[in-house]
């Protein structure tokens, strides 16, 4: 792209910059950010790929909501305040339309977020994104996927297995149901393309919790992640999940299947104190305790989502 990749920049990309603790932007060697007092730099970043992560003719900007939402999912699970993020993409061509309707999702995930774009590049080859995300968190503050204790309640914000059955849905493997409602397909499809990172619960979570993670690959793969890095096991009550109406009204094996074992979610999971009183959007789900691996009633019976190393 050479010279017209600072066009395409400044005319979709740059007008994202301004935020309170962005002292330099885009459009310099690199960006300058003010960390609030006594606090420490939590950085993370994640890839998707087309044909991996989201299908193929995904609307632009579902690509760029889904993008920033799973990148900024982590910020949440580490209890980090959001202080700004750059943005790597990759195009076959310099498309106009396709970068215009992309910056539409990117300047809504800017505001809802509070993540102003600060850098990036933009080069030629088969569609990708990678968003890298910083956040703040006082010093000492951050929250590990170890720290879980014996004892701790699982505990998740809001709803699981959404996502996994709008992916189902957009890619016409949703079989064996009943007539879906319209209401409840553009619901499901919406939490697939635009995760809500919740960043809300990110005061709670310094104050109460002992660790937590973001549910990417699923809450069993996630939980295993917790339970090992905090050298525990962890047991899973599947009649617990908390289900949306949408996929409460699936058949019961696919609605645990995507609960368990969809991924996609990017709710938090959570370990949370016995002594600690519940808020209203965080339900328990099982309960640490001595040993090793994570254990549930219920085995499911498939995986949804897209196989990174698939064809």
């Amino acid at each position: 792209m050479a010279g017209r990749e600072f066009e395409f920049i400044h005319r979709h990309l740059g007008i994202f910059g301004a935020g309170s603790q962005v002292r330099l932007g885009v459009g310099d060697d690199g960006a300058v950010l003010a960390l609030p007092p006594n606090s420490e730099l939590v950085v993370s970043s994640d890839t998707i790929v087309e044909g991996t992560h989201f299908p193929k003719l995904t609307l632009p900007e579902y690509v760029a909501t889904r993008a920033v939402g799973a990148a900024a999912s982590d910020l949440a699970a580490m209890a980090a305040d959001p202080l700004a993020m750059t943005l790597a993409l990759t195009l076959p061509e310099p498309d106009e339309l396709w970068l215009h309707s992309f910056s539409q999702g990117l300047g809504r995930c800017v505001q809802s977020l509070s993540l102003p774009l600060v850098g990036g590049d933009l080069t030629r080859g088969p569609l990708s994104v990678t968003v890298t995300v910083m956040g703040s968190v006082p010093t000492g503050c951050a929250l590990q996927r170890a720290g879980a204790k014996p004892g701790d309640r699982l505990c998740v914000t809001h709803t699981l297995g959404d996502a996994a059955a709008g992916l189902a849905l957009i890619m016409g493997e949703l079989q064996g149901e009943t007539e879906i409602p319209l209401e409840d397909e553009a619901f499901l499809e919406a939490r697939f393309y635009q995760p809500t990172a919740r960043l809300e619960w990110v005061p709670w979570l310094r104050q109460h919790a002992h660790s937590a993670i973001d549910i990417s690959d699923g809450l069993l793969v996630d939980v295993a992640h917790m339970a090992e890095a905090s050298g525990c096991a962890c047991t899973i009550d599947s009649s617990a999940l908390p289900l949306s109406p949408a996929v409460a009204r699936l058949a019961l094996e696919s609605r645990l299947d995507y609960a368990l074992a969809g991924g996609d979610d990017y709710e938090l999971a959570v370990a949370v104190p016995s002594g600690v009183a519940l808020p209203v959007g965080l339900i328990q789900v099982g309960e640490f305790h001595e040993g090793s691996g994570v254990q549930c009633d219920y085995s499911p019976t498939k995986i949804a989502g897209f196989d990174h190393f698939g064809t």
